[in-house]
């Protein structure tokens, strides 16, 4: 399993980016760039994003990435034709300028372990199976009366698989992922690479599943903004919306000059 180390040069990217204006900017998918849909495949992206993103990369000298638990593929096809830098599957996956630069190998057994939560969603009304190949995930927003015992599979399948697992909990859904993989390390891992290393990073996510990079931009002097106001966070600035968001983006597109204060709330 390929494991992110955290590069040597993270430390001294926290002392620069804590006094530079440029920022990196670092964009979870689902809840932040589109809502929440009822099932992963129901997603729509509003279409003029993907070109303000392009746009926005070009402002910011390349410095943008996302960083989601959907698989590099997929977001490839929600925002073709454009290619964007992108850590997959919460940091199993990182591509960055056009090339795979690490993928974590599936976890033994994870074939079985999908089988058996694919036995459970065939008997419960409501439960999705999401199969990304090296992760696994168990959603149930449409079945939310399941969620415990929905929960009590997922940890059951997560100890079964042992210690190169660990069960990554968010909205409605729980997912088996490799335990080397996190938001946060890939983060910290793309900060300090040509292009990231010395600006300021911002990350932006809505779920459980964003805190550690929150925690990693908050630890580097950088900007953390959660969407939603519906949980304790670490993230030190509140969005209402995926709606606010795009406003925000688009807006920088067109007019230019991207920074922290873009985010600032009256």
């Amino acid at each position: 399993m390929t494991t992110l180390i955290e590069p040597a040069t993270v430390q001294s990217t926290r002392d620069i980016a804590a006094e530079a204006e440029q920022i990196a900017l670092f964009l979870d998918f689902d809840g932040t760039l589109v809502e929440i849909a009822p099932s992963p495949e129901d997603v729509q992206l509003d279409r003029r994003v993907a070109p303000a993103l392009e746009s926005l990369r070009s402002q910011l000298g390349g410095a943008l990435a996302l960083v989601s638990g959907r698989p590099i593929a997929f977001l490839d096809e929600m925002l073709a034709p454009h290619r964007f830098d992108i850590a997959g599957l919460h940091g199993a996956q990182i591509r960055m300028g056009g090339e795979l630069r690490s993928q974590s190998e599936a976890p033994e057994h994870m074939r079985d372990a999908v089988r058996d939560l694919v036995r459970f969603a065939n008997s419960h009304v409501g439960i999705i199976v999401e199969d990304k190949r090296i992760s696994a995930a168990l959603h149930w927003r449409l079945a939310p009366g399941l969620k415990d015992e929905a929960l009590d599979l997922m940890r059951k399948a997560a100890a079964k698989l042992g210690p190169g697992v660990r069960l990554q909990e968010g909205k409605s859904v729980a997912e088996l992922v490799p335990a080397s993989a996190s938001k946060g390390v890939a983060i910290a891992w793309l900060m300090a690479t040509p292009g990231y290393a010395g600006r300021r990073p911002v990350f932006i996510g809505d779920d459980i599943t964003d805190e550690d990079g929150f925690e990693t931009v908050n630890a580097m002097g950088g900007l953390s903004v959660r969407i939603g106001a519906d949980r304790e966070s670490l993230a030190t600035i509140r969005l209402a919306s995926p709606t606010a968001l795009r406003h925000i983006l688009l807006e920088a597109a067109e007019n230019g000059g991207l920074t922290t204060s873009s985010f600032a709330q009256d």
